[in-house]
């Protein structure tokens, strides 16, 4: 093979993963939106110990999306219903970190069997539902992605407009209470939040990995990041690169997107844990 016939495969190459990511592109959007928004509610979903109410509600948004999909109805629409039907009752019954786990340990295989039951109903096709577990990278037409768009905007309005109670309450919340914050409003608000951004996720990335962009990005950013503003940015950035990553990598590749979005969210995980340890080695030697 000489020269010239090199250049043709390189550019026949880069031609048609130019045409495939053409065809993805909502998705790309849609990805990054979700990986900023995503970001940056993990952060609270870190400090309020809540990692695993995203599981918890995943599961009934799987639920919501399997029943949508057994029905006929949109399967966006679905996921978000049974994402705030699981937040609302996670934030109005679980008050307390103790009473918390135990509903959400209790909602967790109620959503998760209704969601297999609802599959194993639907006759369409197998495609469809191996992506609610997993995600997939061709889902997000241009209505839905306008819809998407909406909830992570929406989101990331209240985010902002709720900031400094919002985490007042998370870190200090007796304090919080005492200073007249009305920390169960702040709560509930913050679980339907939480409950859309799940919402989104799971259509992009899959009830059973979802945690990928809501924790993983919040919790490597803690580990080489301390301050009010710089461990909400590395968190965004974070879910940024794995979302938008991990969906470009998966045009090219054969897998689904949700392997290589964790993958990279896990690896930048890694990296941060490793950083942080070895400056605290440091601090601690100079000490």
């Amino acid at each position: 093979m000489n020269g010239d016939d090199i250049a043709n495969a390189l550019f026949g190459g880069v031609a048609q993963y130019g045409a495939i990511l053409g065809l993805v592109q909502n998705s790309v959007w849609a990805g990054a939106l979700l990986g900023v928004v995503g970001g940056l509610i993990g952060v609270f979903v870190m400090q309020r110990d809540m990692a695993f109410a995203v599981h918890g509600i995943s599961e009934l948004s799987f639920a919501g999306a399997s029943a949508a999909l057994l029905f006929g109805f949109d399967v966006v629409t679905g996921s978000i219903v049974g994402s705030i039907l699981a937040a609302g009752i996670i934030g109005w019954l679980g008050a307390r970190a103790r009473d918390r786990n135990s509903i959400i340990g209790v909602l967790m295989p109620f959503g998760l069997g209704l969601g297999i039951l609802f599959l194993s109903l639907y006759n369409g096709r197998s495609a469809n539902r191996f992506s609610l577990l997993t995600g997939q990278i061709v889902s997000v037409q241009s209505g839905q992605l306008g819809v998407l768009a909406v909830i992570c905007l929406v989101a990331l309005a209240a985010l902002v407009l709720m900031w400094r109670p919002l985490r007042f309450d998370s870190l200090d919340p007796e304090s919080a209470a005492a200073r007249g914050v009305p920390t169960t409003a702040v709560s509930l608000g913050f679980m339907l939040l939480l409950g859309l951004v799940v919402a989104v996720a799971v259509h992009i990335i899959g009830a059973l990995l979802v945690m990928a962009l809501l924790v993983t990005p919040a919790a490597a950013a803690m580990r080489v990041a301390t301050g009010p503003l710089s461990v909400p940015l590395l968190s965004a950035l974070f879910g940024f690169v794995s979302a938008v990553g991990g969906i470009l990598l998966a045009v090219a590749g054969t897998l689904p997107v949700s392997p290589y979005i964790t993958t990279i969210s896990f690896a930048i995980y890694l990296v941060c844990r490793l950083v942080g340890a070895r400056r605290g080695r440091v601090t601690r030697a100079r000490a």
